[in-house]
């Protein structure tokens, strides 16, 4: 029987009181509200006291509660500091730990799934887990090759704990959305649905990690690890060591986290380039900082579960778009933004407007070097999520494609990740080498001359 991670009728009950918990707060606010209390205190209270239950039941459960959790992490650099400040260490354990399944699930998955003489294809096996996720756990081996490798074994009954929670957390998605602010968190979840079986597929990951490891092989910034042997529920890859990314966030030194926030960004915009697959599941605990003698550091990169296939890269109309709006052409930028359906035929839009609502968005994109801050991310959320703001108006009026959906959660995490970082990055460097469309036909044909 699965004990992933408490009994059902425990799991849905612990979800099953976010709402309610967040309901009563409510009435609490109302009522302060009545005796003269500002509305502006009252409703950071009120966020900072949802933030509290809501991180607290989700860092006890795995499945899609866990996952949920981890996706809205790598926003916590958009939550006002006085939310974010007392919640930031609970948050960096959701990209890092669960509590983990015992022993005896572990050994009779492994023998299910290998076979009795699994403990023969292993020199030696770790069973404390050395890290626990939302769908499996990790354990260090020695292969009987004598390569170290990482064990990750899925927790029996994974699908359906994902399924049911967020199936539940999806009912009352409209009341965490004031927890982020700009970001609607209906699509976050129903995303995370429609990714499940991916997510379960280790074959899918497997030829992933397949691919990004053949592509990265001696690559001097990014290493990923090899597929050592893969079956239902067991995916058995090399060992890598390094520093994880959240270590970084709270304890790095500057250089850590430039060098750390410039990889990422170099990853994110390579790694469709070369390989054709998105990596799409981009918080820190995915990522290891790693000591190089000629450049200091490389990027490791861990967990291929999610990934967007884009077999001829990133799609042009991005780069083009950036381009187009970098150079003041709200005309242009417009017509692109409708042809991709971006704006809807039914909708009329000032392409000024437009221009005004990107301009500050893409500011990373138009310097030669930014410099990240979490400041800089609570900003955008607040201009775009403040009704009474032209660009909250302007926004609302905006469609994001469904092609579109994943590569803009994606983007938006990496950039979150980076405000964490507090990391200084020259991105135009990256989306000049790595992204098409961002060149004009020209200046591409003068950058291929020079190489």
């Amino acid at each position: 029987m699965s004990d992933l991670p408490r009994k059902a009728v425990t799991r849905t009950a612990k979800l099953a009181a976010l709402p309610l918990g967040i309901a009563g707060r409510a009435t609490w606010g109302l009522g302060k509200r009545i005796v003269g209390e500002s509305a502006e205190l009252v409703g950071r209270e009120l966020q900072q006291r949802t933030a509290e239950q809501l991180f607290k039941v989700l860092g006890e459960l795995k499945g899609g509660a866990m996952k949920f959790g981890q996706a809205l992490s790598v926003f916590e650099s958009a939550l006002p500091e006085e939310v974010a400040g007392p919640y930031r260490a609970a948050l960096t354990k959701l990209q890092d730990a669960a509590p983990p399944m015992p022993t005896r699930t572990v050994h009779s998955v492994l023998e299910e799934r290998i076979g009795e003489d699994w403990q023969e294809l292993f020199l030696e096996f770790e069973d404390k887990p050395a890290a626990a996720a939302s769908i499996g756990q990790v354990h260090r081996a020695v292969w009987h090759d004598g390569r170290a490798v990482a064990v990750k074994v899925q927790y029996p009954g994974a699908g359906e704990a994902l399924l049911s929670d967020l199936g539940q957390l999806s009912r009352f998605a409209r009341l965490l959305g004031p927890l982020i602010p700009g970001m609607d968190i209906k699509p976050l979840i129903a995303e995370l649905r429609d990714r499940v079986s991916e997510e379960l597929d280790y074959g899918l990951e497997a030829q992933a990690q397949r691919a990004h490891a053949e592509e990265f092989a001696g690559d001097p910034d990014v290493v990923v690890p090899a597929v050592v042997h893969q079956c239902e529920q067991v995916l058995v890859t090399e060992w890598m060591d390094g520093t994880p990314l959240s270590e970084v966030i709270t304890d790095g030194t500057q250089e850590q986290r430039d060098r750390a926030g410039q990889l990422l960004t170099r990853f994110l915009f390579s790694g469709p380039a070369r390989t054709g697959l998105l990596h799409a599941d981009p918080h820190p605990g995915n990522f290891r900082l790693l000591p190089d003698e000629k450049r200091g550091w490389r990027l490791g990169v861990l967990d291929f579960g999610t990934v967007d296939r884009l077999p001829g890269g990133l799609p042009t109309p991005i780069g083009e778009a950036l381009r187009l709006t970098i150079e003041g052409e709200a005309d242009a930028v417009y017509e692109m933004l409708r042809t991709e359906g971006f704006v809807k035929e039914s909708i009329d839009l000032d392409p000024d407007a437009v221009l005004d609502y990107l301009l500050p968005i893409i500011e990373p994109a138009r310097a030669d070097e930014f410099a990240f801050a979490r400041g800089w991310m609570r900003s955008q959320a607040a201009r775009i999520a403040d009704p009474r703001s032209p660009a909250h108006q302007l926004g609302k009026q905006l469609n994001l494609p469904p092609s579109y959906l994943l590569i803009h959660r994606v983007t938006l995490s990496t950039i979150g990740v980076l405000c964490q970082l507090g990391a200084t990055v020259r991105m135009r460097d990256e989306l000049e080498e790595w992204l098409p469309g961002f060149l004009s036909e020209e200046e591409d044909s003068e950058t291929a001359a020079e190489a």
